[in-house]
């Protein structure tokens, strides 16, 4: 076992599947196969789901293809959801665990108060670097090897707001400039604020994780703190 930093490198280890089911089982979220052969997980209270959706292949973000689509809606009977979330293959799945922790702590997950320059300041904290020309909208590790950026929403990404021209956080690594990236992640215009930085924490916090296999895209990029 490998303990390596940054987190925003270190992959997911091949388990990004089973570390989320896992936290969502031990929150007490149901689960049960679709016929898309896919694994929906909802909330206790019915207002949160969370979808497998690998096997069904649905659409890429960055040339990966989405693995995990969470989706809130205000309530149970809605059959509107105000907002999703996608998330790649290759994401650290820490950032997604405590992105769904986050979600489970709040009463009201579908609303938020605050602004997006929580996101940016939440980086920032962590060492996250400003982009000189949109500091109001996209930060970048000091390896300028992951961005975090509000950008106008890809193509496929729902969202309870039908205007076109939306913009939402998107999140991605690119461990060398030019190669395929490592992970993507999208987040609909709806979708809070703090809740978007909840993730961004995460995936920016210096803690060393564990890993048993680490991206070959990320040799050289990554630092091994100690074995076991």
């Amino acid at each position: 076992m490998y303990w390596v930093t940054p987190r925003h490198l270190a992959g997911d280890d091949g388990a990004l599947a089973e570390r989320i089911s896992d936290i969502l089982v031990g929150l007490g979220w149901r689960m049960w196969p679709t016929s898309r052969h896919t694994l929906l997980y909802m909330s206790p209270d019915g207002v949160c789901g969370a979808e497998w959706i690998l096997a069904a292949y649905p659409f890429e973000l960055g040339g990966l293809p989405v693995a995990w689509q969470l989706s809130v809606r205000s309530h149970s009977a809605s059959v509107m959801m105000e907002w999703n979330a996608y998330f790649t293959v290759g994401l650290p799945y820490e950032a997604l665990v405590d992105l769904l922790m986050a979600i489970d702590a709040r009463e009201a997950p579908d609303v938020g108060f605050e602004g997006s320059e929580i996101v940016l300041d939440a980086l920032g904290a962590l060492g996250w670097i400003r982009d000189l020309d949109r500091p109001r909208t996209t930060a970048s590790d000091p390896g300028f090897s992951s961005s975090v950026s509000l950008e106008v929403l890809p193509t496929l990404i729902l969202d309870a707001d039908p205007l076109p021209g939306l913009v939402g956080w998107q999140a991605w690594a690119e461990p060398v400039l030019g190669a395929p990236y490592l992970w993507c992640a999208s987040f609909g215009a709806s979708v809070p604020h703090d809740l978007v930085a909840a993730f961004a924490s995460s995936l920016a916090s210096p803690v060393p994780v564990p890993r048993r296999t680490l991206p070959e895209s990320a040799e050289g990029r990554l630092t091994v703190v100690r074995r076991s």
